[in-house]
């Protein structure tokens, strides 16, 4: 009884708080009103003159259903009678509360008054809490002190309850209304009532839990027929109301024990309070009360299920059937043909189909035929979005479902199969997948999505093309999930003809749907979001078809060279989504190569140089991408031919980094460290790309071929500094040179490199930041300066130039020469060009070579080379400033001439 207490204090509480947010309401509008009776013509704020407006049909009606109260209004004295009439709240009007008298004209607008506080609301919620309490205190007094026998105190407190109610009833008629402010936050007959029914609960749980004197039927009966009646009677005293015979209804199956529980008498009972609930809620539009309604009967299901092994199906597939029913029938009654989001269909969508798979998935029941139920169940929601276009949460939950319910079918991890037994082993128990059950109901499914999908997308394309491709989506999504599942669960991995011809067939069905949707559209041909889902589903199935009929190397080939299909379909149908299927074809195929570098598998790829399975694999998708691009730019030419283009050129960079990395190591790809010789390509690669997007920017200018060359230029950067110099440095590393004297690996590593670097510094001069030119040219200055040093040490030591092996006295010398001489080369260039980091690198580079000679060829040189380095040295250093002396002549001269 204590239990009972508090839950009606809690409840109570709640009432208390609602009535109170309406009472500030309504003391709002008083304050305005008065001061249009004074003369001062005040507006009241825009949302709640909006809002009043909108529901001006629900205030009309609600004056028609309870004329004695709007007879009351008008009548009062004074001013405020017919005032007070247009001053019912949205809020009063829907729920059927009556509207607050105003205060006396004396109060001040918005100043509360203690006293009326005191005496009108708090007086009555305290009431009402007393009340109901009372009437419990009175059936747990009767039993303790054993005044009268069980029936006398049962039937004494009975009477109490409908004494209240019918108290209730009485003052909501004769209409005992104080004129002051603040009188209608405490609605003395919707307190009456909910007491009087917390009165009747008590009594009812305490006949049947504490004295058994009556049975567990007869409870059942009694207390859904008391929590039914509240939900009626809030038809005329507000939602609260409602929500506590909600309340009660929902835990009456919880407060009545029985011996030989029955699910058909628990759903029964569930199905009409559910039923009522939202004949109640419709009629007022009540969304908290019938999302909650979903909500208990969805949690009772949820339970129901949770406390049985195997439960019974068709109490399962009858009380879904009810519960999409009163969705449909009852809540969205009269929306038939309105596109529109209603987000009460959640919960009913949520719960139903948490039902739908936990039959699909529950191992136990999915052997006892679980899957076929589930498929009904499923059926029914596809229907009810069918019917109802604002039950779009159905059609996705019903989506979801039998997505997510197909693909935990998927072997995978430890799990292994045991196709002959029928069953499928999941760490040691037994998960019903049986091929003769899943495959037919997948089957079905598959159908159902498609057939009811692509009507739907059809019957709502025009007037709503969002829903429209909703309906699209999943027609496309569910059966393709289907197929991919029964291919990797039974079919065979590597081929799979007979899956392969179903997705083939898949394909056809979706482009044809496509088509038709297109010539559907108004305008005609547009390819609307709808079309692009359906090409969607075919580009997904064609990709499934790849994989499903041929191996591994030629999925990849012919994946590529798909993207050429839709660029080539821009032709004759400018539907946006054809560029990105093409662009989608380069996702797809990146992925590919990053799950399997080799193409074919490292076991299967030749051995050969350039003629193997890498040539096609990486070639022939850079091929396409290029084609693909070139067509999109007669076509469409928009991001899509961006990314063909980007998509070509790196597809025709790693082609040759794959084949450069296959011919050094073997035909072995993936194994060892990269030597300077493969780090060269990468590096060349690398400024090969930065052009190439620099170039393609300044034909179609975008932010991320402008960032990517410059990512392209840095990187190059730090493959130079990093293993150029250092890492691979022949000089550490002790690697051949190679027995050839010019192309040899430094020609490779440095000469080449540094070639590239300059060029690029040059094509980026103007279209991309001085640092990036600046930074490649110094680059290139770098590499030419090691490639030409290196180059002198192998002339003196050899293939293997490792510093450790020593330097003699005329190599010491020919590296003074050989500095002071680029040092002038790159002054002219720099002259030249007029690049000045040039010119600031041959006076780094002199720099260098005048500090080696005076520090170092002074101590180590003897003889005629120590002089004959110094008189180089100088000779050089005079010839550099006679040099800038004619340079600054010349300058000054055609200054003058000017």
């Amino acid at each position: 009884m204590y239990e009972i207490a508090i839950i009606a204090i809690i409840v109570l509480f709640v009432i208390v708080t609602k009535q109170q947010k309406r009472l500030n309401r309504v003391e709002t509008e008083l304050g305005a009103l008065r001061k249009v009776t004074a003369g001062g013509i005040v507006p009241v704020a825009g949302a709640e003159v909006a809002e009043a407006g909108e529901q001006a049909p629900a205030s009309l009606a609600q004056a028609e259903s309870e004329p004695d109260a709007a007879d009351e209004v008008e009548d009062a004295p004074g001013p405020w009678g017919k005032v007070a009439a247009a001053s019912v709240t949205p809020e009063d009007a829907v729920s059927g509360e009556p509207e607050a008298k105003p205060a006396q004209p004396g109060t001040k607008p918005g100043k509360r008054d203690i006293e009326t506080a005191l005496g009108t609301r708090w007086a009555v919620w305290v009431g009402g809490i007393a009340l109901a309490l009372g009437g419990l205190f009175l059936v747990r007094y009767t039993i303790e002190a054993g005044i009268f026998g069980p029936g006398v105190r049962l039937t004494m407190a009975g009477l109490f309850g409908l004494l209240l109610a019918g108290a209730g009833e009485f003052v909501r008629r004769t209409g005992w209304r104080t004129p002051v402010a603040g009188a209608a936050g405490a609605y003395i007959p919707a307190i009456l009532t909910a007491a009087g029914a917390f009165t009747l609960f008590g009594a009812v749980y305490a006949a049947h839990g504490v004295y058994s004197f009556i049975g567990a039927g007869a409870a059942f009966f009694l207390l859904g027929l008391i929590a039914i009646a509240t939900i009626v009677a809030a038809l005329v005293h507000g939602q609260a109301l409602a929500g506590i015979g909600l309340l009660g209804a929902l835990a009456t199956p919880a407060l009545v024990a029985s011996q030989a529980p029955s699910a058909w008498g628990l759903f029964g009972y569930l199905a009409v309070m559910l039923a009522a609930a939202g004949v109640i809620a419709g009629m007022r539009r009540w969304h908290f009360l019938m999302g909650a309604s979903f909500v208990g009967t969805g949690l009772w299901t949820l339970v129901y299920m949770a406390g049985v092994t195997l439960p019974d199906f068709a109490v399962l597939l009858v009380f879904s059937a009810v519960t999409l029913a009163v969705l449909v029938f009852v809540w969205l009654s009269g929306a038939a043909e309105k596109p529109r989001v209603d987000f009460v269909a959640i919960v009913p969508a949520f719960f139903v189909g948490a039902t739908a798979l936990a039959l699909f998935v529950i191992p136990d029941i999915a052997i006892s035929g679980g899957p076929a139920r589930a498929a009904i169940i499923v059926a029914m929601m596809v229907a009810a979005a069918v019917w109802r276009p604002a039950a779009q949460a159905v059609l996705h939950a019903a989506g979801i479902v039998t997505a997510l319910a197909y693909l935990q079918m998927m072997p995978i991890l430890d799990l292994h199969a045991e196709l002959s037994s029928g069953t499928m082993i999941l760490d040691g128990m037994a998960f019903a997948v049986s091929r003769s059950s899943i495959v037919p109901v997948g089957l079905v499914l598959a159908l159902l999505f498609i057939g009811a999908g692509l009507w739907s997308a059809r019957r709502h394309l025009n007037a709503s093309p969002w829903l429209a491709a909703m309906w699209t989506f999943w027609a496309a999504a569910v059966p393709l999930v289907i197929l991919l599942t029964s291919w990797v669960t039974f079919g065979n991995i590597d081929r799979d003809p007979v899956h392969a011809v179903v997705a083939v067939l898949l394909c056809a069905g979706f482009m044809v749907a496509a088509e038709g949707l297109a010539r559907a559209e108004q305008p005609p041909q547009k390819g609307g979001a709808a079309v692009s889902c359906a090409l969607a589903g075919a580009a997904t199935a064609w990709l499934l078809f790849l994989h499903m009929a041929f191996g591994s190397g030629m999925t990849t080939v012919l994946l590529g060279a798909s993207a050429v299909v839709p660029a080539l379909a821009t032709r004759r149908r400018a539907w946006p989504a054809l560029g990105w299927l093409s662009a989608a074809a380069v996702v797809a195929v990146l992925a590919r190569v990053a799950f399997d570098p080799t193409i074919v598998g490292a076991e299967f790829l030749s051995r050969t140089p350039v003629f193997n399975w890498l040539l096609p694999g990486y070639g022939i998708p850079a091929l396409a991408f290029g084609f693909a691009a070139w067509q999109l730019a007669r076509t469409t030419n928009g991001r899509p031919r961006l990314i063909m283009e980007a998509g070509a050129a790196l597809f025709a960079l790693l082609a040759v980094a794959m084949l450069v990395r296959h011919a050094m190591h073997g035909g072995v790809i993936d194994s060892g460290a990269p030597t300077l010789a493969e780090q060269a390509i990468y590096t060349l690669l690398a400024l090969g790309a930065g052009g190439i997007l620099v170039a393609l920017d300044m034909r179609s200018p975008s932010p991320v071929l402008r960032i990517g060359s410059l990512a392209a230029g840095v990187v190059s950067a730090l493959f130079i500094c990093g293993q150029h110099f250092l890492a691979l440095n022949p000089l550490v590393t002790d690697e051949s040179t190679g027995s050839i004297p010019v192309f040899n690996l430094l020609f490779l590593a440095y000469l080449l490199p540094a070639v590239a670097a300059f060029a690029l510094a040059w094509y980026a001069r103007g279209k991309r930041p001085k640092w990036y030119s600046s930074m490649l040219a110094l680059m290139g200055a770098l590499l030419a300066f090691a490639y030409a040093t290196l180059s002198v040490r192998r002339l003196f030591k050899g293939e293997y130039i490792a510093w450790w092996s020593g330097m003699e006295q005329v190599e010491t010398y020919s590296y003074s020469a050989l500095w002071l001489a680029m040092g002038v080369a790159l002054l002219v260039a720099g002259v030249r060009f007029g690049s000045q980091v040039l010119r600031v690198a041959s006076a780094a580079l002199i720099a260098i070579a005048v500090l080696k000679v005076f520090l170092f060829d002074m101590s180590e040189l003897e003889g005629v080379l120590r002089a004959l380095s110094f008189i180089g040295l100088g000779a050089v250093l005079i010839g550099i400033g006679l040099f800038y002396q004619r340079l600054l002549t010349s300058a000054a001269v055609a200054g003058r001439a000017e």
